[in-house]
């Protein structure tokens, strides 16, 4: 199937541990302790460290580099409505809109949790690479 299909569907599974959270949160300077701190994030209605938005996005754009190589992203537009816990299984996906217009490609994000919510979930434009367009 060509990239930029309107039935393109690319999945991976993916399992964060809390090193990458606390290494995205060393990285970003984002040590907020409900990614960082296990005993302070109990407490909290999470009941466990979550990970930050952005890593989650940076793990969906791996996957869009992995897939559409030389593509460049324009815009996104993200939510994130569920927790993502250390250890849990997600589903990465992307899903195309429509037929690329042109060297453009929208695509639906998700990142599936094993209850079936989703702990991102938005568009993305892509620039396609010349030789997928």
């Amino acid at each position: 199937m060509q990239p930029g299909s309107d039935r393109l569907l690319i999945e991976e599974t993916h399992v964060f541990s809390q090193s990458d959270f606390d290494l995205f949160a060393y990285l970003s300077g984002d040590a907020n302790p409900i990614h960082v701190d296990p005993a302070f994030a109990a407490a909290t209605r999470f009941g466990a460290t979550v990970a930050h938005g952005m890593l989650l996005f940076s793990a969906m754009r791996g996957l869009i580099v992995r897939h559409l190589p030389g593509s460049r992203l324009l815009s996104q537009s993200l939510m994130f409505p569920a927790p993502v816990y250390a250890g849990e299984t997600v589903v990465l996906q992307l899903q195309g809109l429509s037929p690329p217009a042109g060297d453009r490609l929208r695509l639906a994000v998700a990142m599936i949790k094993p209850d079936g919510s989703q702990g991102l979930q938005g568009e993305c434009l892509l620039r396609l690479a010349e030789e997928a367009a």
